[in-house]
């Protein structure tokens, strides 16, 4: 797996800057520069703040399409859950919960 492009690819699926990235995870910019421009991996606490800033696991960051084995529309689903913020993510939980228990 490219982890660089894996970064990337989440980054552009929520509409963010490199900035917003880095700020959302603790980084400084030269940081995410020097591993895109060197084209080196990053540590595993920096993964994980990206990770993090991404409200995802890294078993969810390695995970392959074909591994995950989700429809097409809970893929969209959750691309467009990720977007929101915690206090919509709960709204839309909390919604789901009140239709699960009719």
């Amino acid at each position: 797996m490219d982890i660089l492009k894996r970064i990337e690819e989440l980054r552009l699926t929520r509409g963010w800057s490199i900035y917003k990235l880095t700020s959302e995870a603790g980084l400084t910019q030269s940081t995410l520069s020097n591993m895109y421009s060197r084209n080196t991996l990053p540590s595993i606490t920096t993964l994980e703040n990206i990770c993090r800033a991404f409200d995802i696991t890294l078993s969810q960051f390695f995970a392959t399409t074909d591994e995950q084995k989700i429809s097409d529309e809970e893929h969209v689903l959750l691309q467009r859950f990720r977007l929101l913020n915690k206090n919509e993510q709960s709204a839309v939980l909390t919604l789901c919960d009140n239709l699960k228990q009719n």
